[in-house]
C-alpha cells in the first residue's frame, strides 16, 4: 500500500496552494462581509485549468484524478470554505450529470461554457419539505408536446441566484416513487423561473445561496438529462460529491489547526507561550491526530473512484467523520485562541460556522450514519 501522493500531486498542490493564497486569500474578508461571491475568480481559475478540473481534455477540462481533486478541496478550503462551497456546485454537482449523462449537445451548450468560466451552474434539488429524504420532493415536469412543464420550489440552492443554468431535479411520473425522479437543465431567464429570495447563512456566507420557485417553467424536453428514472444517477453524484465534500472539511480542519498551533506559540501567558501548557498541548495533539485519520479516510475513498469503484460505505464513512472531526477542530481552535476566538479579526470563528455547515450540508450526520447502518447488514 502507498500512502504518499505522487510527485506530480505534491507539486499541483503546491501550485494550487500559491494561487489560493495570492489570488483568494485577499478576496476573503470583503467576501464574507457582503455575503457576495467574487464572481471573477471563475473565469480567472478557469483560464489555469482549476475550474470543474475532473472533466476531461476533451471537453476543455485538465482531468485530474479523484484524489487530486480532494488535494484541491484542501488547498480551497484552508483559505475559504464560502468560495469553496460554489466552487463545488459549479465544479461537480451542477455540471457532473451532464457530464456523465447528458447528450452531446448538452455538453456543449452547457458543460464546456461552465469549464471556461464563462457560464456558471448551480444543482436543484433541496425543497422546504423534501432535504435528506429525497422521495418527498414535490417539483414535478410534466410533458407537454415537445416540452417539459416544471412546477416547484427549491430552497438551499448555492448559486441560486448567480447561476446562468442549473441542473434540477423533479420527478416526471410522481406515482412510481423515486424511480419517478428525473434531471432537467433549466437556464436562467427562462419564463417561470424565478429568485424569490437570496438566504442569508450563519457559515459560509462568501457562497451565495437562494430560494428558487418555477410556475409553468417551460423547457424543451431535449433538456431532460438522460432517461426518465434518474434516482440512482442522482443518488452516484451525491455520492462521489460527498468525498469531495469530506476532503474541504479537512481543509477546514487543517486551517483551524493552524491557527490554533500559531497561536499557541505566540500567546504568552504566566511567562511561557500558552503551548508550553499540557491542556493545550493535549488539544492540539488531538486535532491534529483526528485531521490525519480524516485526511486518510477521505483519500482512501478517493483512490476507490480512482480505481472505478462505488464507495458508498467509505464516501459516508469520510464525510462523516470529516465533517465532524472539521467541527470539534474550529471549536478547540475558538478555545485555544480565548476572548480573541470571538473576534472577527482571527479566522477561527469563521471556521466553525463553515464547518457546522457540513454537519448538517450534502448530506447530514444523522443521514451518513443510516447509509453506513444499511451497508453493514443492519
Amino acid at each position: 500500500m502507498d500512502f504518499a501522493l505522487s510527485e506530480q500531486q505534491r507539486i499541483f498542490r503546491e501550485q494550487f496552494r500559491r494561487f489560493c493564497e495570492k489570488e483568494i486569500s485577499p478576496l476573503v474578508e470583503d467576501a464574507e462581509e457582503t455575503e457576495t461571491f467574487p464572481l471573477e475568480l471563475f473565469p480567472k481559475m478557469a483560464s489555469l485549468g482549476y475550474l470543474c478540473p475532473r472533466y476531461p481534455p476533451t471537453y476543455g477540462g485538465p482531468g485530474i484524478d479523484k484524489i487530486t481533486e480532494v488535494v484541491m478541496r484542501e488547498e480551497l478550503s484552508r483559505v475559504s470554505q464560502g468560495i469553496a462551497t460554489s466552487w463545488s456546485a459549479h465544479s461537480h454537482l451542477g455540471t457532473y450529470p451532464i457530464f456523465k449523462w447528458g447528450s452531446e449537445q448538452q455538453k456543449q451548450a452547457f458543460l464546456i461554457p461552465a469549464i471556461r468560466g464563462e457560464k456558471i451552474a448551480a444543482f436543484a434539488l433541496t425543497e422546504p419539505d423534501a432535504g435528506s429524504d429525497v422521495r418527498f420532493i414535490r417539483t414535478t415536469a410534466r410533458k407537454s408536446g415537445g416540452d417539459y412543464v416544471i412546477n416547484g420550489r427549491k430552497i438551499f440552492i448555492t448559486n441560486g441566484n448567480i447561476c446562468d443554468f442549473l441542473t434540477l431535479v423533479a420527478y416526471t411520473n410522481p406515482s412510481l416513487g423515486y424511480q419517478g425522479i428525473s434531471m432537467f437543465i433549466v437556464e436562467r431567464g427562462t419564463p417561470g423561473f424565478m429568485v424569490t429570495r437570496k438566504l442569508k447563512k450563519e457559515g459560509v456566507r462568501s457562497s451565495e445561496t437562494a430560494e428558487l420557485l418555477f410556475e409553468e417553467c417551460r423547457i424543451p424536453a431535449d433538456y431532460r438529462i438522460g432517461d426518465e428514472g434518474a434516482f440512482f444517477r442522482l443518488m452516484h453524484t451525491l455520492n462521489e460529491g460527498r468525498v469531495g465534500v469530506a476532503g474541504n472539511c479537512v481543509g477546514i480542519a487543517q486551517a483551524a489547526y493552524e491557527a490554533a498551533l500559531r497561536y499557541a506559540k505566540s500567546r504568552i501567558q504566566f511567562g511561557h507561550p500558552i503551548g508550553r501548557f499540557q491542556a493545550i498541548q493535549f488539544k492540539l495533539v488531538e486535532m491534529a491526530t483526528e485531521i490525519e485519520a480524516a485526511r486518510l479516510l477521505v483519500y482512501r475513498a478517493a483512490w476507490m473512484i480512482d480505481q472505478g469503484l462505488e464507495p458508498v460505505k467509505e464516501a459516508s464513512m469520510a464525510k462523516l467523520y470529516a465533517s465532524e472531526v472539521a467541527v470539534r477542530a474550529a471549536r478547540e481552535a475558538v478555545q485555544i485562541h480565548g476572548g480573541y476566538g470571538m473576534m472577527r479579526e482571527f479566522p477561527v470563528g469563521r471556521f466553525l460556522r463553515d464547518a457546522l455547515v457540513y454537519t448538517v450540508g450534502e448530506g447530514t450526520s444523522e443521514i451518513q450514519k443510516k447509509i453506513i447502518a444499511k451497508e453493514i447488514g443492519l
